[in-house]
């Protein structure tokens, strides 16, 4: 054994050690997974409880009581399976279900009775069951495996199969295995996944988005931005999609509700399910966000918004089915301004690049190290080079189908009919069969999206960027053409306008009910945009090798950045976020964004009063606010220093997107409010946490009862929830 292979386990351990018996420091970042719950001193913080109640393998404990909604979190908080998240999270269910004559949007919805319930269509709720460990199962496989192309292909044909091999041996799970350091550590996740999930109370919007854009990543914040809904199982309990005979679920465990709230400097806790957070990066990796992802997304979605709000705002009827997805780009698009703003204020990318040559100086500075990681800095330069000079062309690749749903939907009729032709003659009657189902839905879901004018002039926006790239980073469907007629803007709206003219694909009765109806038909169809979509994906296919490499000497290069750099700090790092289920922890704390401007970490009714006296549509509010703040009739529900009810409160947790509707807990594990934002100075920490700026944003528990209870007629649910 070599001494360097001697010596990496030697000072691994000795940095586990140092961390999990140093002193405790309480403003570490950390989303920490269940697997280091164990091993946090949460009782120094603050927490009442046992750590085993919130996280206990062997009995049932709070993260029982966690679901993943929509894309979001949320939480049971009654033995009938009643759901409490965010109203954005509910957001795509209250959308479809509105129309003008019932636009649950504008004015919310209850149902006081669970035959009133609305089903949420799209929505399902996933329970965490277990976890396990498989890195070593994945990494074997991989070990003698030199090529970077061959690795990446090796380790996902190794996940596909161990996820085939638990979904076969039991059909009631859905297996996932989530990289929690890449190239290093994969972890298998069982979840239970609920199919049926309905609509039982939703504020309306002048409460669920109160403030809207103006006040969206802000502090001050006076939403109430919440949502209550009801997982249902089949009368047996096994998951089954919607039906009148199913049954509300009987959770594990269900939250209590506290009707105290919380108080400044309070203990709190959150668990939930964050996205994506990209701290274990180098410096190359923010500047690639700083001069090409941010900039470029930050145009499309803007563009796009104005695009999709000029179709609706003559038609309630378009307004309300785009309304998600403008909802959707508003808040990205907001969170990509802000994080671009942070990372120039902070001048992180150099702050991150001091950081990365002391990295640098670490390795070279240790003989053993620098004789197997001396290229790694140069390495990871070298692969960064190489992806920028492909920016804005994988920029454009990665955003076309999202953005202009005609060339989605083409994608997914020329993607199905070439992987029905690479089938036997003999096989491909029962390939239609048995894949048809998903093409019809997945169609469907699109043209609910889908308005013409807003998609044509999108397109003509991708179109206008692509034929403006680098010569190097062009795409070979535009190219092809704007080498004979893009001399002009006009040259390219009239080539959009072809396109789109002569393709049948517009037309939603004609795909569903016709095209995609026979074998036959949808194989002989053809025109223009088919054949554009289809020279876009032979691009992405010819790039498909390249990337492959690029993907596997990435994942192997980060492995060790990973590796080095917890050596060099003395420090077991926590993984980035990945949408597993995570604990994060802290205090009730106001902050500093700016020279000797404070905020507290209250708003109050009478900020909802005072931001209403505007000109501002966003800040129309419910005029019985107004009269029971008038009467200060807060009932149980008033914060006695602040003489009124609390609306939302600041926290210095470590939470991103994925933690919307994460309950937030106190010391005694009782519900106190739920998560729902960030300030705009927090965007950043996606990349970097501190703090001293780093802070998360909750609707206060009070608030949400007071409304239930006084405004809106829905008391039964506090009955039901035990208060």
């Amino acid at each position: 054994m070599s001494k360097l292979k001697k010596l990496i386990p030697f000072i691994l351990v000795t940095v586990l050690l140092l961390v999990l018996f140093s002193a405790y420091r309480p403003f570490d970042e950390g989303m920490f997974p269940l697997s280091e719950v164990n091993k946090l001193d949460l009782k120094k913080a603050g927490l009442k409880i046992d750590q085993k109640d919130i996280y206990n393998p062997d009995s049932s404990s709070l993260v029982d009581a966690l679901v993943n909604v929509g894309g979001c979190s949320g939480a049971f908080v009654s033995a009938e399976g009643l759901i409490l998240s965010n109203h954005h999270c509910a957001f795509s269910a209250i959308q479809q279900a509105s129309s003008p004559e019932n636009n649950y949007l504008e004015k919310g919805f209850v149902a006081n009775t669970h035959e009133k319930e609305i089903p949420a269509r799209d929505l399902t709720c996933r329970i965490t069951e277990s976890y396990e460990d498989v890195s070593a199962r994945i990494l074997k496989s991989v070990v003698d495996i030199k090529s970077p192309a061959a690795r990446i292909d090796t380790i996902k044909a190794r996940i596909k199969e161990i996820v085939n091999e638990v979904q076969t041996a039991d059909k009631t799970i859905e297996a996932k295995i989530a990289e929690m350091f890449m190239g290093k550590t994969y972890v298998l996740f069982k979840y239970k996944v609920l199919k049926d999930v309905r609509l039982v109370y939703v504020p309306g919007k002048n409460i669920g988005e109160f403030g809207g854009e103006t006040d969206n990543w802000a502090w001050p914040r006076h939403s109430g931005d919440y949502s209550f809904m009801r997982a249902y199982v089949a009368p047996d309990g096994s998951s089954a999609k919607y039906a009148k005979n199913n049954i509300p679920y009987k959770p594990k465990k269900f939250l209590k509700v506290n009707p105290n709230g919380a108080n400044e400097n309070d203990f709190v806790f959150i668990l939930g399910y964050p996205e994506k957070t990209y701290r274990h990066r180098p410096w190359q990796f923010l500047k690639l966000q700083q001069d090409y992802l941010l900039p470029y997304m930050t145009g499309l979605y803007e563009f796009q918004n104005k695009a999709l709000e000029d179709a609706g705002k003559d038609d309630e009827a378009t307004e309300i089915r785009l309304s998600s997805r403008i909802k959707r780009n508003a808040n990205t698009l907001k969170n990509y301004q802000g994080k671009l703003k942070g990372i120039k204020n902070l001048d992180l990318v150099e702050w991150k690049r001091q950081e990365d040559d002391a990295l640098a100086g670490f390795i070279k500075s240790n003989p053993e190290l620098n004789n197997k990681f001396g290229s790694l800095m140069t390495d990871i330069n070298k692969y960064y080079q190489l992806v920028y000079a492909d920016a804005y062309r994988d920029l454009w690749l990665s955003q076309i189908y999202t953005s202009t749903t005609l060339i989605n939907i083409a994608g997914q009729i020329n993607g199905f009919r070439t992987a029905m032709a690479e089938k036997p003659a003999n096989e491909r009657p029962k390939f239609y069969t048995d894949n048809f189902p998903k093409l019809e839905s997945n169609l469907r879901k699109m043209f609910e999206n889908y308005n013409h004018e807003a998609d044509k002039a999108i397109f003509v926006k991708m179109l206008s960027d692509a034929s403006r790239f680098p010569k190097k980073q062009r795409i070979g469907a535009v190219e092809k053409q704007s080498s004979r007629n893009f001399d002009s803007d006009k040259q390219l709206e009239d080539f959009a306008e072809n396109l789109l003219f002569y393709t049948k694909l517009k037309d939603k009765d004609y795909t569903l009910n016709t095209l995609i109806k026979s074998v036959d038909l949808i194989n002989s169809y053809n025109d223009p945009l088919l054949n554009f979509e289809r020279e876009i994906r032979d691009q992405v296919s010819a790039l498909k090798p390249e990337n492959s490499k690029r993907e596997g000497t990435f994942n192997s290069l980060m492995a060790d950045y990973v590796l080095i750099k917890e050596m060099q700090k003395q420090q077991v790092f926590i993984p980035d976020a990945n949408s597993t289920l995570r604990l994060t922890y802290g205090y009730v704390r106001g902050y500093f964004p700016a020279d000797a401007t404070f905020m507290q970490p209250f708003t109050s009714v009478k900020g909802i009063i005072e931001k209403g006296r505007s000109t501002n549509p966003d800040f129309v509010y419910p005029k019985a606010i107004q009269q029971l703040w008038q009467a200060k009739d807060f009932g149980p529900f008033m914060k006695s220093d602040l003489n009124d009810v609390p609306v939302a409160f600041l926290y210095n947790l470590d939470t991103t997107g994925g933690n919307s509707g994460s309950p937030v807990l106190n010391a005694w594990g009782e519900l106190i409010g739920v998560n729902f934002d960030r300030t705009y100075e927090a965007t950043i920490s996606d990349f970097a946490w501190n703090e001293s700026y780093s802070r998360s944003i909750g609707v206060d528990i009070r608030y949400i009862l007071w409304i239930a209870s006084k405004v809106d007629n829905a008391g039964f649910l506090l009955k039901e929830m035990g208060v």
